[in-house]
Formats: C-alpha cells, sequence, structure tokens
C-alpha cells in the first residue's frame, strides 16, 4: 500500500545531510582532497541512490498495482478509515525493514571501502617508516 513512504522519508534527510556535508567538504584544500581516498559525501551519495532507486521501483510497483493513484488522496488506502490501519502497519514494518536492509548494505559497502583505503595507504606509511629511519 505504501511501503515506499519509509525509505522516501529517510532519502530526504540524507539528502539534505548529504548537502551539508558536501558544503562541509567543500573548503578544503586539494592536499587534504588527495589524503582522503573516499569522502563523505560520496558515501552518502551511495546511500541516496539506493534509497531514491527504491523507492522509484516501489512507487511505480505500487502504481502497477493501482494503491497509488495520480489524483487525491493518491493512496487508495487513505480513501476509507478502515484502511488506514492496516496502511500504517505495512509502512512501519515492511517499509522500515527495507529501509534498514538497504541502509545496512550501504554500512557494508562504507566498511568495506574503508578498509581497501587502509590497505592502500598501509605500503605508503611503511615507506615513510623505512626512509624517515636512514
Amino acid at each position: 500500500m505504501a511501503c515506499f513512504v519509509a525509505p522516501a522519508a529517510t532519502a530526504i534527510v540524507t539528502t539534505v545531510v548529504q548537502r551539508v556535508v558536501e558544503k562541509r567538504e567543500g573548503g578544503r584544500t586539494p592536499e587534504q582532497t588527495q589524503k582522503v581516498r573516499g569522502t563523505w559525501s560520496q558515501r552518502l551519495r551511495w546511500l541516496n541512490t539506493m534509497l531514491w532507486g527504491g523507492t522509484a521501483l516501489l512507487a511505480l510497483e505500487h502504481v502497477w498495482h493501482g494503491e497509488l493513484v495520480p489524483w487525491p488522496p493518491f493512496l487508495t488506502a487513505m480513501q476509507t478509515p478502515g484502511e488506514t490501519g492496516p496502511m500504517l502497519h505495512e509502512i512501519l514494518t515492511y517499509g522500515v525493514t527495507m529501509t534498514a536492509v538497504v541502509i545496512a548494505a550501504w554500512g557494508i559497502m562504507v566498511g568495506v571501502a574503508e578498509l581497501r583505503a587502509r590497505t592502500k595507504t598501509l605500503p605508503e606509511v611503511e615507506a615513510e617508516i623505512i626512509d624517515g629511519g636512514s
């Protein structure tokens, strides 16, 4: 009925956060930018792409099944008060669960990116130790 509302709400919040982070990262010097392999704005863009893409696909699926219409109240479950309860239940169970799974997958992606960035910098650190020691 309306499970796409939960990832859409999360996507709105993370998009605002991404914009704020982009502004803060914009003040870096080229040397600072070169040291950071993956910026947080880039990682938040991954999350936003996943959330907005999932929201779009879910909304399309709901349009296909006639649960989402282009006239008010837009959600067919809102037409009768008796259907509002099950709709809210669906948002809180399926929508929140799907959002949590997307965020968990994004967290794994960020973790892998962090590990790869650290392993790439490890030889650079060892070279500095060897050069500094002689």
